[in-house]
């Protein structure tokens, strides 16, 4: 497994769509989390981000700055990085290439899966640092002192982002195998995340109870409650306490498991195109 950890690190790396999706995971937080609403509350403007108070794009409220793009448009990119570490062997007819070289399917499977989780650490990682660069130059800026969050603050916000930003991979990687292609998973992975469960949330949930109560066990609303647990701002789209932030984490771990262990079972017995 090392072996294919390894190839699938290297293979990652080269690939200009990692990187692409890299930049636009850092311009979007970086943009919507600093830009628009500093210059919103600079210039006086009223709109729908514009009542977050300067303060609170101070370092010290760097963990949720960074937690709140996460449970929707951050892991939407995270997706389809799963999706196309996954289901580029189909695409590209190269799983049966990479068989016969030696490694069992489970082998390379948890490469890419490896390679996925540290991938995500990464892209947090990165979040975290943009967003530190922002809030000094805003603080600065404003003339107003430079306080960080707590180094346990800073951990805590950093793994819980990192369950989150790889369990958002791992919805991507069993897409992949279950459709065994490219383009359906990131079309379908992405009409959950950016329509379905904003639908259920805004329009389903207040009407019927049922619903509601379906929402308290999904991926999305535990990832935004996660996030609002730890200071995600409150008018980020996902970003809700639907759930307490304890529950959130196991519910958010439990979907990375499954998410892991079905995409291991379908490609383990079906055959590979």
């Amino acid at each position: 497994m090392s072996r294919s950890f390894r190839a699938e690190l290297v293979k990652l790396v080269r690939r200009p769509a990692a990187w692409l999706l890299l930049a636009i995971t850092l311009t979007l937080s970086l943009v919507f989390t600093y830009v628009f609403p500093y210059a919103g509350a600079a210039g006086g403007a009223d709109g729908p981000n514009t009542d977050r108070a300067l303060p609170a794009m101070f370092p010290d409220h760097l963990v949720g700055n960074s937690l709140g793009g996460l449970p929707i448009f951050l892991g939407a990119i995270l997706l389809i990085l799963g999706v196309l570490t996954v289901g580029g062997e189909y695409g590209w007819g190269t799983w049966k290439t990479v068989l016969t070289q030696g490694p069992t399917r489970l082998e390379v499977y948890a490469g890419k899966l490896l390679t996925l989780a540290l991938a995500a650490l990464a892209v947090v990682l990165a979040v975290f640092a943009v967003g530190a660069v922002a809030a000094v130059m805003i603080a600065t800026a404003e003339a107003q002192p430079v306080r960080w969050p707590s180094v346990g603050d800073l951990l805590i916000g950093v793994g819980a982002g990192w369950l989150v930003a790889t369990m958002w991979a791992m919805l991507g990687a069993v897409l992949a195998v279950a459709l065994r292609a490219v383009a359906l998973p990131v079309g379908l992975g992405l009409v959950w995340m950016l329509a379905v469960q904003n639908l259920l949330a805004a329009i389903a949930a207040p009407l019927v109870d049922w619903v509601a109560t379906v929402q308290q066990g999904l991926p999305g609303p535990n990832a935004g409650a996660l996030a609002a647990a730890l200071g995600a701002p409150g008018d980020t789209p996902g970003v809700e306490a639907t759930v307490g932030g304890g529950q959130a984490a196991v519910v958010v771990a439990v979907y990375l498991v499954g998410f892991a262990v079905v995409g291991a079972a379908l490609l383990r017995r079906r055959d590979i195109d």
